[in-house]
């Protein structure tokens, strides 16, 4: 036998003789796991998460005291302060004019508006970074009769989470949070959730 390498081309690997082949095998197969885990991990998120309707997504707010806001009004002088609101079921409706969703709900919002107001229940619109001339001319075209407030420097709607319009929450009378919903929202989810806050509301 030569003195040159062994025809199995072996190697040495922690203190154990294996051939080449098994050693370039497992490198291969290592290669392989590191590509594939996080291919797997991002198939779950998507079946888990991202691949459910937003609407559905458990708010971390949802349960907690609403943030507290004193915003100019949009559509007459002075200011709405949450806090004034305490003891009466709120909804509020982040929108925007330039908002394509925020048209297609307007009549859910106005027809539970009609419903609700002499019940305690308060709709509360709050433009999104938009103009205040654009925004009342979407309220004077839809002929929305609901308060309306400004945002100045989005920090309503930045302490609220709010990423995109249209964004509706609903404040019970104990002033946290009892519901949230993403996208156009719809007069059946208003009614389940106005109910709801109520019922809450009067079981205390």
């Amino acid at each position: 036998m030569s003195a040159g390498v062994d025809e199995t081309d072996e190697v040495r690997v922690d203190g154990a003789v294996e051939p080449d082949g098994t050693v370039r095998s497992r490198r291969r197969w290592g290669t392989v796991a590191l590509v594939l885990t996080p291919l797997v991990l991002f198939a779950l998120l998507l079946a888990t998460g991202l691949g459910r309707d937003p609407r559905e997504l458990p708010s971390e707010l949802i349960g907690q005291p609403a943030p507290r806001f004193s915003l100019p009004r949009l559509d007459a002088g002075g200011t709405i302060d949450l806090g004034d609101l305490y003891g009466q079921v709120v909804v509020v409706n982040f929108w925007a004019s330039w908002c394509v969703p925020c048209r297609e709900e307007h009549d859910a919002l106005a027809a539970a508006w009609g419903r609700y107001r002499d019940r305690g229940v308060v709709v509360l619109g709050v433009s999104f970074e938009d103009t205040r001339e654009a925004a009342l001319e979407f309220r004077d075209e839809l002929k929305g009769d609901w308060p309306l407030a400004d945002d100045p420097g989005s920090r309503a709607a930045i302490a609220y989470g709010v990423f995109g319009v249209p964004e509706t929450f609903v404040i019970a009378p104990d002033g946290t949070i009892a519901a949230k919903t993403t996208g156009a929202v719809t007069y059946e989810w208003l009614t389940d959730e106005i109910e709801r806050a109520l019922r809450a509301g009067n079981a205390e």
